[in-house]
């Protein structure tokens, strides 16, 4: 009888002790299969001219690093279940956690790519272009130094991969890096949305209230605060965690979560504008009447622009043409 009860404690000892791992493994081979899927469907979606745009290879670069993670975490927490004496080695484990905070700073440079499409540096003057781009050149900046300084406490004094785990959990709670890297992060990507929407909304004032170009600013500025928000509400909830559940099992899948929401929404956001340039490539109409191009309004095959007057969005980029 007793040998039943040891065995039977051994064994819950055994699945309390994997089941943080097989949470990230489930997340990440989860979120890892839609964003494979997306990145098919952006590829038979593009065109020989969006293949050629620094966003679209943007995008497949954020892609690659993505999946990378994903292999990283699959890797240590697959190992972590069926060999726990033998983990990784340290260098891995450390790439591994290097590949889910630094990419976030790339993610968050596509997403600013919006404001030098409303601000051409070939039609905006230098000290507007400072002006605009100071603070996130900064914040962006501050935040290489904090994840940098983070995983350098992290890993200094760990000799294993089961110490450096250890010192992991044992610095989650409160930890001032990880505090100051999701405050700079909120504040970066509040700072670009906020402008970029502002914007929106200023020159699109001037236009009438009817036709197909109020409805195209109108997606436009939908996908961007949607792009905007989900993020934003995994970083707060990253936040409220790390200053009050002592445990990191939670917050550090929302971490890995949060990664792949973010690449996939400013890739979602390029998928759904993409359709509207593979409908006009192939003379293909849109089932839903959305981002039709008015037959007045020529489009200029230079530049991609369709029309004076009109804001057109390529991928996650909108450009206005003066009046």
């Amino acid at each position: 009888m007793s040998s039943v009860t040891n065995s039977d404690a051994a064994i819950n000892a055994f699945v309390n002790a994997i089941h943080p791992n097989l949470n990230y493994i489930v997340a990440n081979t989860a979120f890892s299969a839609c964003l494979f899927t997306l990145a098919v469907v952006l590829l038979a979606l593009s065109t020989k001219e969006s293949r050629r745009r620094v966003v679209f290879r943007l995008n497949l670069f954020a892609i690659c690093l993505a999946l990378t993670m994903g292999i990283f975490v699959g890797l240590i927490n697959g190992k972590a279940i069926v060999d726990p004496f033998n983990q990784v080695s340290t260098s891995m484990f450390i790439t591994a956690v290097a590949s889910i905070y630094f990419p976030p700073l790339l993610y968050d440079s596509i997403l600013l790519c919006r404001l030098l499409a409303l601000y051409p540096p070939a039609r905006t003057s230098l000290v507007t272009l400072l002006k605009i781009f100071a603070f996130p050149f900064c914040v962006k900046c501050a935040r290489v130094v904090v994840i940098t300084f983070l995983i350098y406490e992290n890993s200094k004094a760990a000799t294993t991969t089961e110490v450096l785990v250890q010192d992991e959990a044992n610095v989650w709670f409160r930890d001032p890096w990880l505090i100051a890297e999701w405050t700079l992060q909120i504040s970066d990507n509040m700072y670009s949305v906020s402008l970029f929407l502002y914007n929106l909304h200023v020159r699109a004032r001037p236009l009438k209230s009817k036709g197909g170009i109020p409805n195209r600013i109108r997606q436009v500025f939908y996908v961007s605060l949607a792009n905007f928000i989900f993020p934003l509400v995994f970083d707060i909830a990253q936040l409220i965690l790390v200053l009050t559940d002592h445990s990191p099992n939670t917050g550090g899948l929302l971490v890995l979560i949060n990664n792949y929401v973010t690449v996939m929404g400013v890739m979602g956001a390029t998928i759904w504008f993409s359709r509207l340039e593979w409908a006009y490539t192939h003379k293909e109409p849109l089932s839903d009447g959305m981002l039709r191009r008015p037959p007045e309004l020529p489009m200029a095959p230079a530049s991609g622009w369709m029309g004076r007057g009109e804001m057109v969005v390529i991928g996650t980029r909108a450009l206005t043409l003066d009046p």
